[in-house]
């Protein structure tokens, strides 16, 4: 059976606008099952047990803010580990989207599920000749979001009928991290369009520059 894996994470909030959160995004990652990735997931795990960090699990967010487990770790320790991931994701033969939608806009969480509804939809038409190549499609997420959850479901299941759904836990599966990077990144992308980057994801990526070169082409090249 051909077999697609579909890994979703998302990045903002349902709640009412704010400047520094304005948007809210659904970044899925693809990949058929027929490429083989193993040999990747090895020597990301041999890498990061190098580092001191075995069966750690990437959350980009927290290593660029300095949160929870990264409180007190130094910048460049923090640097290395997402410097790594996008090592990693570069080599992997993946595809990933994202669909978002700019709060400001929005009247209420309604309209929020509403918009990112149909831009799900419009990409999924779009491919369904994509799609219905394969026998099966599973879906993979951590339920973080019941707002996401609802969303991903009704999508799904009234366009394809080959689908399958998965509640993740983030740390067994390195595709789902990826997700998490990629999601991160287009956030960061979206900011800095705006001219709206923090001063603390400007000092994590030393510039727009950088940021641009090093993580943001990386993943357009990812692009579906």
């Amino acid at each position: 059976m051909k077999e697609l894996s579909i890994f979703i994470d998302e990045s903002g909030d349902f709640g009412e606008y704010d400047y520094r959160s304005p948007y809210y995004l659904i970044s899925m990652v693809f990949h058929d099952q027929e490429k083989d990735i193993s040999n990747d997931l090895i020597r990301l795990d041999e890498r990061f047990k190098y580092m001191g960090l075995e069966d750690f699990c990437v959350h980009a967010g927290p290593i660029i803010r300095m949160e929870n487990e990264h409180k007190f770790n130094d910048i460049e320790n923090r640097k290395r580990i997402l410097k790594t991931m996008m090592a990693f994701i570069r080599h992997l033969d993946i595809k990933a989207h994202t669909v978002y939608i700019e709060k400001k806009h929005i009247g209420d969480e309604v309209e929020a599920v509403g918009k990112l509804s149909k831009e799900l939809s419009r990409f999924v038409r779009d491919n369904l000749e994509f799609f219905y190549s394969f026998d099966v499609i599973k879906v993979y997420y951590d339920n973080g979001q019941v707002q996401v959850s609802k969303i991903i479901s009704s999508v799904f299941n009234t366009l394809l009928d080959n689908v399958e759904f998965r509640k993740v836990i983030p740390a067994d599966y390195r595709l789902f991290q990826v997700a998490d990077v990629i999601c991160t990144v287009r956030y960061l992308e979206l900011k800095m369009k705006d001219k709206n980057l923090s001063k603390q994801e400007l000092n994590f990526f030393s510039n727009e520059r950088i940021l641009t070169k090093n993580y943001i082409k990386p993943v357009r090249e990812k692009d579906f």
